[in-house]
Parts: C-alpha cells; sequence; structure tokens
C-alpha cells in the first residue's frame, strides 16, 4: 500500500480468501466491502471480518448507511480503519451525520458520489469536506447509471459530464478523486480505455472490483515517460539563474508559465 491512489480495490469483507491475498497485490489502497459485496445475512460476520483485518494493515472499510439497519453497527467498529468509505452521499448533511457517528477522532472519510442528488450538491457536499475530515470523493458509476436511466457504452458517453463535474468540485475543495469500476472483468482493452479516459478527465486513480485490474490501473495514472521528461525539463529552465524572477519563459519554442512549474513539481513529486 502506498500513498498514491492511483488503484483502489474493492474486496468483500465476507470473503476470507480474498483477503488472505492482499498482502501479494500491487494495489495503491483496499477498501472491505461491508455493503453491496455482503449478503444481508452474512453483515455481522462480515463487520467482524473487517474489524480484525483493519487490526493488523491499512485497509479503507465502507460501511453500509446509517439509515439501513447495519450502518450504526458498522461505524462503530471502523476505529481501525485507514478510512470510512460512505455509501451514496447525496448532501453535506451525510457527511456531518457520518462524522457524528464514527466521532471526530475516528478515521477520515471517503464519500461516493452515486446519485443525480449527489452531482446537484457537489459544492455544498466538498465545502463540507474540511469540517467533516472528508479527504476523497469516489465515482459511483453504476448506481449513478441506473438512476439516470442511461446506457453508458465502451465510451461512458452519458457519464462524462457529471465525471467531469465530480473532479472539479474535488479538485476546488483539495480532494483526491477516484473512478468507478470496470465492470468488464477480462475485457483488458475496455479496461486500459477505461483507464485512459479516467487519467485524461483527471482522476487521480480508478476503483477496481477485480485484482487482474491493477496493472492497468497503476500504469495509466502514473506519469509516462514523455510527461517526466518534460517535468525535469519545466524544473530545470526555471532554476536557472535567468528564470528566477520571471513569470513565464521559452522553452522549446513554447511559453511556460510558473503554473506549468507547479504542475511539473507535482509530477516528478508522484514518481517519488
Amino acid at each position: 500500500m502506498t500513498g498514491a491512489r492511483r488503484s483502489v480495490l474493492f474486496l468483500p469483507a465476507s470473503n476470507p480468501r480474498a483477503i488472505a491475498k492482499l498482502d501479494g497485490l500491487a494495489c495503491d489502497a483496499a477498501i472491505l466491502d461491508l455493503e453491496d459485496a455482503v449478503a444481508p445475512e452474512m453483515k455481522a460476520s462480515g463487520r467482524d471480518a473487517a474489524a480484525a483485518v483493519a487490526r493488523t494493515r491499512p485497509v479503507a472499510i465502507r460501511i453500509n448507511a446509517l439509515d439501513t439497519p447495519w450502518g450504526a453497527a458498522d461505524a462503530a467498529m471502523v476505529g481501525e480503519a485507514m478510512a470510512v468509505v460512505l455509501p451514496k452521499v447525496a448532501r453535506a448533511d451525510d457527511l456531518h451525520a457520518a462524522r457524528a457517528a464514527i466521532g471526530g477522532d475516528g478515521p477520515p472519510l471517503w464519500a461516493m458520489i452515486e446519485t443525480c442528488g449527489a452531482i446537484l450538491r457537489l459544492a455544498e457536499i466538498v465545502a463540507a469536506a474540511a469540517a467533516t475530515r472528508c479527504e476523497l470523493l469516489i465515482a459511483g458509476t453504476n448506481d449513478l447509471a441506473k438512476e439516470m436511466r442511461c446506457r453508458p457504452g465502451p465510451d461512458r458517453m452519458p457519464l462524462l459530464p457529471a465525471l467531469s463535474q465530480l473532479v472539479i468540485a474535488g479538485r476546488a475543495a483539495g480532494l483526491t478523486v477516484l473512478d468507478g469500476v470496470c465492470n468488464a472483468i477480462g475485457d483488458a482493452e475496455r479496461l486500459a480505455a477505461e483507464c485512459a479516459q479516467g487519467a485524461m478527465l483527471g482522476f487521480d486513480g480508478k476503483t477496481l472490483i477485480h485484482p487482474s485490474q491493477i496493472d492497468a490501473a497503476n500504469a495509466a495514472f502514473a506519469p509516462d515517460a514523455q510527461q517526466v521528461a518534460w517535468a525535469r525539463q519545466v524544473v530545470a529552465a526555471f532554476a536557472t539563474p535567468g528564470a528566477a524572477d520571471k513569470g513565464a519563459i521559452r522553452l522549446d519554442g513554447a511559453m511556460v508559465e510558473r503554473l506549468h512549474l507547479a504542475e511539473a513539481e507535482r509530477i516528478l513529486a508522484s514518481t517519488r
């Protein structure tokens, strides 16, 4: 596990065989799921399993919504998790309620944005991020597509406006933002296309549903050799004595500004 969030793998908290393989996986983070992936009769045992894993390694835990029969018990046991993933966050009040249930000193929150109402209230939601210690947004593309009644194909065209809004809102609040899952397990071409699209839209990484998807996400959301080379050129150019007091310089026939220097420094920092 690393500080990056290129690849974030969902694992059913009720599946000990999947969890046992976690240490050998190259994902940047893992989410033990107590919500969609766990049947009602397995919720209690899944909760116990998630709590046990969180005591031994850094994992996030997706709890059930607080208005379900399992939400309160989930919130009471997540104290040792790396983060708490909240499903179907629709308004700022959902973040405040979760923070109150988990406790002010509890783990940070990761908010899943997966309803039409949430998209309409993104500004309100991210405005509450600092007070509730919400540090990350996740696009819940499956639930969002269902609620929109849209039919996203391989290009995910109907979802693109919402995905862009999510990135914009997250960036405005200084949050990490993750793309939704790719359902096509075994379709390497579609996965690669979704990862490339997510990176193009500005996401920091992608949520995943199978270990076979990790390498594609890690590759797509890391800077490529060309980006790294450009970043090094920009940093070096601004470090020369003649550029120290300039807001913009000429580099390889193009105008490069201080904002490009900041981006170059971010790229290089992500490779360390």
